[in-house]
């Protein structure tokens, strides 16, 4: 089980199962919805996520078409991505995770957009947006 929580621990939640398809993020979405270089985020089953405390103050923008990006209303704090056309998986901002996931971010996408200012330094592929097809880490 993993546990994770907002800045202001109003929020925290359970996840009775893996954290997959871990990456980081440039588009300018999570750069402006993180305010930093990029989100390093992860998918997770909805079915295996438990609110702990707080679901009532947890507030919804609809970023893109379909897909609703849930924070803390009191600190503000990225939470995770619900999507209308994948009902079963949330995406999930690593860093409100209390625990160690267990695995690593695999690759770097959308680094088309990334931020001028910012070197990518670490040997992880990398995409000019998400690919289409999974990406398989190295072994």
């Amino acid at each position: 089980m993993l546990r994770g929580s907002c800045l202001c621990q109003g929020v925290a939640f359970e996840i009775d199962g893996a954290v997959i398809d871990l990456l980081y993020c440039h588009c300018s979405m999570c750069r402006k919805a993180h305010g930093t270089a990029f989100r390093a985020r992860g998918k997770v089953k909805a079915s295996e996520f438990r609110w702990v405390r707080g679901e009532e103050i947890v507030r919804f923008y609809e970023s893109s078409t379909g897909e609703h990006r849930g924070f803390c209303s009191t600190c503000g704090s990225n939470l995770f991505t619900k999507f209308d056309n994948k009902p079963r998986v949330l995406g999930l901002s690593l860093g409100v995770l209390d625990d160690d996931p267990g695995t690593r971010p695999i690759c770097h996408v959308f680094v088309g957009s990334k931020a001028p200012w910012h070197e990518i330094t670490d040997s992880l592929p990398q995409f000019e947006e998400l690919p289409k097809v999974p990406i398989v880490p190295a072994r």
